[in-house]
Parts: C-alpha cells; sequence; structure tokens
C-alpha cells in the first residue's frame, strides 16, 4: 500500500494530498565539447575501497546530447555532472573531489543521499507513539542529516538500467533497526534517471518494520559557472510565499512566514548576492541562506519548485518536486580548507544547494507535514532537475 499523505495548508488555500512523497566545482577536465548522437547509456566501473575493504563502483550515465552524469556507491553520491554553456562548452557543474579519498577524509554532504532524516532535529531527540528516541547530536545541539554516519557514509548496493531514451542507476541500502538512534529496520532506494529530455530525476522509496520518521533528499552543491568563480551572480527564482524561520540554531520556530518583504523573497529571479549581506535576523541565524521554503502548489505530483540561471554561461536548472519544501543553502560553511576536483579552493558561497524535502525538525512540529512512515506503508518522493540554456 502506498501511503498518502497530506501537505500543510494555511490561509486561503486548500489541503493537498501528497503521495507519500516528501519528498563540484568544476572537473579537472573541463570544457571540451561532448560529441552527441546516438543513444542513452550507462557503464559501471571501480572506484576503490573503503578503508575495511569494501568495493565502492561508479555508475556513469549519459544522454544522447553528451550530458553526463556520474555516481557512486558510497553514499549513493553524485560526483559529476557535465552540462554545456551556450557555446556548447561541456563543464562539471556540481562540487566534490577527484577521488574516493576525498569523500572519505571529508565529505562535507557533496552529492551524497542525506538520511534517515534530512535536515536538523531539535536536540536530537522526538517522540513517536509515546516513546522518546534519543538521535546523536552531530549540528551544535541538534542533529543533522541522519546523525554521524548518515546514510551519506554508507555503502549502497548500485544496479544499472537503460532503455528508450533514458538511463538508470538504482541504490539500495539497508537501514537496521536503531542505527544512528531510528527505529525500525528500513528498506531504503532511490533511483537516478537521465533522459534525452536533458531531465535528471530523483526517485526515492522505503518501507520499514516499525514506526519510524523519514525525509531523503539530495544533497548536490551546484555551481553553474563551473566552479570558476562563487555562485552570488546566480539570478534564482523559488516559488514559494512563505519559509520556516529559524531560531539562532536553525531549528524552524513553528511558523510559516511570508517572504514578502524579506531578504528571502525569490518568487522573481533575484542575483543571489543581492540582499545576502542585508542585516536581517534570519539571514544573520544561518550565516547567509540556509533556510526551508514551503513550495506553492495547489495539489498532488509534481510542481516547479525553483530556476538558476548563470548569466555568464548561460546554464540553467529548473527543480520539480512532489516535495512540500525545498532547502535554500549557500554554501555559507565552506571556507577555503577543502580543494576539491581539478584542484579547484571551494571557498565560501561557492555553490548552491536546493534540498527537496519535508520541513526541517518536523517529527517535533506537530503541525508541519508529518514525516512518520508505519508498517505496510511506502515512503515515495520525486525530484526532476532539468538542465538547458538560456540563449
Amino acid at each position: 500500500m502506498t501511503r498518502r499523505r497530506s501537505i500543510l495548508a494555511v490561509g486561503a488555500l486548500v489541503l493537498a494530498p501528497l503521495v507519500c512523497a516528501r519528498g563540484g566545482g568544476a572537473a579537472a577536465a573541463q570544457g571540451k565539447a561532448a560529441p552527441a548522437g546516438g543513444q542513452a547509456t550507462v557503464s559501471r566501473a571501480a572506484f576503490g575501497q573503503t578503508a575495511d575493504g569494501t568495493a565502492v563502483e561508479s555508475f556513469t550515465l549519459r544522454n544522447a546530447h553528451g550530458i553526463e552524469v556520474k555516481a557512486i556507491t558510497l553514499g549513493a553520491i553524485i560526483t559529476s555532472v557535465r552540462v554545456p554553456d551556450r557555446a556548447g562548452r561541456f563543464d562539471d557543474i556540481v562540487l566534490g573531489y577527484d577521488d574516493l579519498a576525498g569523500y572519505l577524509r571529508k565529505p562535507s554532504y557533496f552529492g551524497a543521499v542525506v538520511g534517515r532524516y534530512g535536515n536538523r532535529i531539535a536536540k536530537g531527540r522526538f517522540t513517536l507513539d509515546g516513546k522518546t528516541y534519543t538521535l546523536a547530536i552531530n549540528n551544535g545541539p541538534n542533529h543533522l542529516h541522519g546523525g554521524v554516519k548518515g546514510f551519506d557514509k554508507v555503502v549502497w548496493k548500485g544496479e544499472r538500467a537503460s532503455g528508450a531514451g533514458a538511463a538508470s542507476v538504482t541504490f539500495r541500502y539497508t537501514s537496521r533497526d536503531g542505527e544512528e538512534g531510528y527505529p525500525g529496520t528500513l528498506e531504503a532506494r532511490v533511483t537516478y534517471t537521465l533522459t534525452d529530455r536533458d531531465e535528471l530525476s530523483f526517485e526515492y522509496a522505503a518501507t520499514t518494520d516499525k514506526p519510524t520518521v523519514v525525509n531523503l533528499t539530495q544533497h548536490s552543491y551546484f555551481n553553474l559557472t563551473g566552479g570558476r568563480t562563487d555562485i552570488l551572480g546566480h539570478q534564482l527564482t523559488i516559488d514559494a510565499d512563505r519559509f520556516t524561520p529559524v531560531d539562532a540554531t536553525l531549528i524552524p520556530t513553528g511558523q510559516l512566514a511570508p517572504v514578502e518583504g524579506t531578504p528571502l523573497d525569490f518568487r522573481r529571479a533575484t542575483a543571489i548576492g543581492a540582499r545576502i549581506g542585508q542585516d536581517d535576523a534570519q539571514l544573520r541565524n544561518g550565516g547567509g541562506y540556509d533556510h526551508n521554503f514551503v513550495i506553492n502548489r495547489r495539489g498532488e505530483g509534481l510542481v516547479h519548485a525553483a530556476r538558476v540561471v548563470d548569466p555568464a554561461s548561460g546554464r540553467t536548472l529548473d527543480v520539480q518536486t512532489t516535495e512540500p519544501g525545498v532547502q535554500f543553502y549557500t554554501g555559507n560553511f565552506l571556507d577555503g580548507t577543502i580543494t576539491g576536483k581539478g584542484g579547484i579552493v571551494y571557498k565560501k558561497r561557492w555553490a548552491l544547494c536546493l534540498e527537496t524535502q519535508h520541513f526541517p525538525d518536523s517529527p517535533n512540529q506537530p503541525t508541519f507535514p508529518s514525516t512518520v512512515l508505519r508498517p505496510g506503508s511506502e515512503y515515495r518522493s520525486k525530484t526532476v532537475l532539468t538542465f538547458g540554456v538560456a540563449r
């Protein structure tokens, strides 16, 4: 049975059901135009071993237009996304490392699937069916992205597939009962599919044998310049009239506040750097943008959530999702201590994240859409990224 959820509505909006859905930098080799033509393909190769000898594999998805996506079994991490600019030049538009050692040494969630619960849970605890569960405190006073060893740091099993106009890889992971403090054994999977429509989709599914909470998301850091400069000149649109304000530890206050009249109003295309330096309490709390936006929607299914345009290269990124929220993050904690692919130093605001999700701290916020998954129900979520060029 697929469980159906409701997305919170406020004011004049009605409750909209959702199908249990909740929902760098540059590479060493850049700039060469990839050949077009042919069909979508997927290949696999070795990518090294973890410290305990577990093999890690890499999967390469490629479409008929030469767009290429690479992902590895460690953390279901997307290690590379190569797309063209308006001149046909291909660059890698996600941050990451050239080899496995970088991801093991200082992962920073680059390109990973985070879980069992993406984003923060206040004080590392929640109560479900009268029982309180205690989680790791790994982000100030709170729990972040599933704990000390979340889904981003485990090795998944990968399976490839291809068909007419699409190439895909499915990653599977079994999270045991009690792992990182969460109840229930969770069978999770995520499928990445690259199509000849220049779309990259993330489709998540999970089941459990005990009541638990689930909130999976993809944590790629995007820089549409290919890592040549920061992302402050990127033009951003977010289809959200409201956001969830946070306290000084980045936990939502429980309000759904209007973006109008604040630096968080991206309903019209605005340069990310235009207001990021304003003297605003929310920007001070986040050290920039690190906020969940409540996506405008009138019903279930995929809706457009955000659009990013790099005026210099012409590259565009559109985001659609079944999720009620999207976390917009501007790489505030990148500080120049990480050297990524191609020797590029990742400085502050060198990338942006658009993490489609249920809201942070939902297990402790009864007015937020529920993230509870029970036996007999299936968690489902889908997000689609569309790559393009503005001429």
